[in-house]
């Protein structure tokens, strides 16, 4: 099933992971630390509303700032776009910008992408679900959206822990990706 078939059917806890878990492998680019949205993560678990957990996020990853190059300003803007209420609209409008910002912000800082990964590409990935002309970074990246909401979608509440493993996952590869582009801007 395709990315966009998963996000059209996942339910509104599926949706929040997909959308949190997505933001969670962006947060290097933001200089946030691992547990940064564990709160987040543990109201997904327990189904108690988020907006503490969003708000402490918030703080501590600050506001975007002047200067910031556009996969920072991708990152940015997926955590000032998280709806304080997961109401099942919000979030899937939520988790959907989401997943287009990380596939993005992954295509940017990808070396390898070059031109092969354009928006179009991007976007008939999501939809077929195979990124056959997408650049390493990129295919990791969608098929770890497509994990997360088939971990959703056949284990419930029992699968986030997993999807939590799988965006760790992406974390530090990204955080990698962010220390080596630091390393050659410096």
């Amino acid at each position: 099933m395709s990315l966009v078939e998963l996000i059209a059917q996942a339910d509104e806890r599926g949706l929040a992971a997909s959308g949190l878990a997505c933001l969670d492998r962006c947060v290097p680019l933001l200089g946030g630390d691992d547990e940064v949205l564990r709160p987040m993560w543990a109201s997904i678990a327990d189904g108690s509303e988020w907006t503490a957990g969003l708000e402490k996020a918030r703080g501590a990853l600050g506001p975007a700032q002047a200067g910031e190059d556009e996969a920072e300003h991708l990152a940015h803007r997926m955590l000032d776009a998280a709806p304080a209420e997961r109401t099942a609209e919000a979030i899937r409008a939520w988790a959907d910008a989401c997943s287009v910002a990380s596939l993005r912000i992954h295509r940017l800082l990808d070396p390898a992408a070059g031109d092969s990964s354009s928006a179009d590409g991007l976007e008939a990935g999501r939809a077929s679900g195979v990124a056959a002309d997408a650049s390493p970074l990129v295919a990791a990246e969608l098929r770890r959206q497509v994990v997360v909401l088939e971990l959703l979608a056949e284990h419930g509440t029992n699968g986030l822990r997993r999807a939590l493993d799988v965006s760790v996952e992406g974390r530090r590869v990204l955080q990698a990706v962010v220390s080596r582009r630091a390393r050659s801007r410096g």
